[in-house]
């Protein structure tokens, strides 16, 4: 009898558990405005600009949830440990091609600008990977790199070094976040996107050689003050924050944020 009522008790702790777990996995997000985050539990990529705008709304910062790769965060959401994720649309267009569960909410925030940045006061590359940013957007170079990721020209334009450029000056080291597709992620071995396409056609305009380094998002800003990378390029956001330690070239491509709930 007792061994009845101990196994009842387990039992009921046991679906209490799991009722918890459904309820909130099932929840109903509904999002039309960024003050509408205001109560809930956010997922975001630690350090973008994703993690500053969310982080504007909440109530609390224990609502936030940061995670070194959105990819982790997606994850959590489908296991139903967030409520949302906040992230740029394109990346989030490509982690819905593979999760039908999930669904994309849009005009939440203001269009932003994504540009390349380098050490605070380099005016010299500055203003030499502007000169070439902008022979790349008047000869078309920009609108292929990018089409070639995005829209419906996907997978017919691959930008190639042209076999008569001159790396001469050497080589110059690129920060980046591998984790961000379709600006930047891993393919085997190497790293591809729209950023690396790109650095790669700015420094084929400037004589030099690239070389990308992967790491943590909120650490390019760092290695580049530190000078252990020339320039960093990671779908990054033009901010006021960001321009206190890192001067910007101009921009190439405009984006969103996004949130991401389950369906």
């Amino acid at each position: 009898m007792k061994m009845k009522k101990i196994t009842s008790i387990v039992l009921a702790a046991m679906c209490v558990v799991s009722l918890a777990a459904c309820s909130s996995k099932d929840k109903v997000i509904t999002v039309e405005k960024p003050e509408d985050l205001k109560t809930l539990t956010v997922g975001v990529q630690q350090g973008t600009t994703g993690d500053q705008l969310a982080t504007e709304q909440v109530e609390k910062d224990s609502q936030m949830k940061r995670y070194p790769k959105g990819s982790t965060a997606v994850q959590a959401l489908k296991t139903g440990k967030i409520d949302c994720v906040v992230i740029d649309a394109e990346p989030a267009a490509k982690f819905l091609e593979k999760n039908d569960d999930l669904k994309i909410i849009e005009g939440i925030f203001e269009d932003e600008q994504y540009a390349m940045c380098v050490k605070k006061g380099n005016t010299e590359l500055l203003e030499e990977m502007n000169t070439a940013l902008q022979e790349l957007k008047d000869d078309g170079t920009v609108a292929e790199i990018i089409g070639n990721y995005i829209g419906d020209s996907t997978g017919e334009y691959q930008y190639e070094s042209p076999a008569d450029a001159d790396h001469s000056k050497g080589t110059l080291v690129m920060a980046t976040n591998a984790e961000f597709e379709p600006y930047e992620y891993r393919d085997g071995d190497g790293i591809i996107g729209i950023d690396v396409d790109l650095a790669r056609a700015i420094c084929d305009k400037l004589g030099y050689e690239l070389q990308v380094e992967d790491m943590e998002f909120d650490a390019i800003i760092p290695a580049i003050a530190a000078g252990k990378s020339d320039f960093g390029a990671a779908g990054m956001t033009v901010t006021e924050d960001r321009k206190k330690n890192a001067d910007f070239t101009d921009t190439y491509a405009n984006a969103s944020q996004v949130v991401i709930v389950r369906k």
